[in-house]
């Protein structure tokens, strides 16, 4: 999952608080304390989570509670709300329409990658994107833009020798809707990339400056967003690399200095993961109430088309045997699977089999044989198959026994798995049900 270290706190924050039997100043202060030392072990600066954390304690302890809600859902979702507005506010808009974009962010950012990446998240929905090469600084950079060009089916203009001529060439050139141009970075923010990214600026003139930063930078992030902030005037930001790092909340919180709003984060090196960056949505995923939202777009950006009607009979657990093989494969298409199940609300926070998550691709290969023979009878009803049809379908289909009887287990373990999400651990029932109703973030 995103940021593990950081969400693993956040959750277990919020199940002191669904567990408290008295709200009093002397459980709040521990609870604040609880959350103080995660986001601090995130790299949060100290001024930031002190100013949280009395905002925090003077809603629940001077405020009064809405009408209709207790003051443990108060509580609850008032540090909801406070985390959320910590991490952003509100999502930074991306509009659907013909434009330019400049890339911006020193060496090892991951800037190249995320071009490609965003050229992706464009053509998936319908736009032309186009790549244009204007780092010429790093060698690789170039051939690298290319190779993701040619893996995306996107144009890549790299004709001319500066930045600035590769820059003309293809403003003069491209006929796509959306022109996505790379830059070069630096170790530091020098005079030479200061003039450089300036120049572009002016020879552009991009609707959008995206600067990007590798959340490993934590609060560091602060001083690179108002840097580039008032040399170039960014218009949005993009966090990489927030699946290898603890220090993620702090790079995410610290972005706050600049006026522009952080649009996409990046979970990792595949041109699917990333995703747009919505504090209510992150948060809600962090805290184990699932991102339905984001769910849907990544299973759109995967080609995969999920009827509302299929969606409930998951759910409730009501599939066959072809039914599960094929959303086994569609869901693999999104991603690891782990990544998925933080996605459905209820779902992070089960108590998985061990292994679960973990289904190979040769394996894959083997059900698809083990269920090609068997009869449909069987399809429908795995529960009928005795060992006599154990031995048979193993034979059928090449496979040993033990493995039929891996592919009928994890199938019964399936089906299980959705039945108590669906059935709502801590989402259904509890004090918190009606609060996840609130938030938006129920399993339906």
């Amino acid at each position: 999952m995103v940021l593990d270290k950081f969400g693993s706190g956040l959750k277990n924050t919020f199940r002191r608080v669904a567990g408290l039997s008295i709200v009093d100043k002397k459980a709040v202060e521990a609870i604040v304390q609880d959350l103080q030392r995660t986001l601090i072990q995130s790299d949060v600066d100290i001024g930031m989570v002190s100013e949280l954390s009395g905002n925090i304690k003077d809603k629940v302890l001077k405020a009064k509670p809405p009408k209709g809600m207790s003051l443990k859902e108060y509580f609850i979702k008032t540090l909801y709300d406070e985390m959320v507005n910590f991490l952003g506010r509100e999502p930074g808009e991306i509009p659907l329409k013909k434009q330019r974009i400049l890339m911006v962010g020193l060496f090892g950012s991951g800037k190249t990658t995320s071009c490609g990446k965003i050229a992706k998240w464009f053509k998936t929905r319908g736009l032309k994107p186009g790549l244009v090469a204007c780092d010429t600084h790093r060698a690789a950079a170039q051939t690298q833009l290319k190779q993701l060009g040619k893996n995306l089916e996107v144009p890549v203009y790299s004709e001319g020798k500066k930045p600035k001529d590769i820059a003309k060439n293809a403003l003069k050139k491209s006929r796509e809707d959306v022109l996505i141009f790379d830059s070069a970075g630096r170790d530091a923010l020098d005079k030479d990339l200061a003039k450089e990214l300036k120049n572009l600026g002016k020879i552009i003139k991009p609707q959008e400056v995206f600067l990007v930063m590798p959340a490993d930078l934590g609060q560091a992030a602060r001083k690179q967003s108002l840097e580039f902030n008032k040399l170039v005037g960014i218009t949005g930001i993009i966090v990489t690399k927030l699946d290898g790092t603890a220090k993620g909340g702090g790079a995410l919180a610290a972005t706050r200095v600049s006026k522009a709003k952080v649009k996409f984060i990046g979970t990792g090196e595949k041109p699917d993961d990333f995703e747009v960056y919505d504090p209510k949505r992150f948060v809600s995923r962090l805290i184990g109430y699932g991102d339905i939202q984001g769910l849907l777009e990544k299973a759109k950006s995967a080609g995969i088309e999920v009827s509302e009607e299929k969606a409930k009979d998951l759910l409730r657990g009501d599939f066959t045997m072809e039914d599960f093989q094929e959303q086994l494969k569609q869901m693999q298409k999104m991603g690891p699977l782990k990544k998925v199940m933080d996605m459905i609300p209820g779902a992070s926070g089960l108590k998985l089999p061990k292994g679960f998550l973990d289904v190979q691709e040769d394996k894959m290969k083997k059900w698809k044989h083990i269920i090609n023979s068997l009869t449909k009878q069987e399809r429908r009803e795995p529960e009928t198959i005795n060992a006599s049809r154990v031995k048979r379908i193993s034979k059928g289909a090449g496979v040993k026994e033990s493995e039929v009887r891996e592919l009928l287990k994890y199938y019964k373990q399936a089906k299980k798995v959705m039945k108590l999400v669906k059935g709502g651990k801590g989402l259904k029932r509890g004090p918190l049900a009606q609060l996840a109703k609130q938030f938006g973030m129920g399993a339906g």
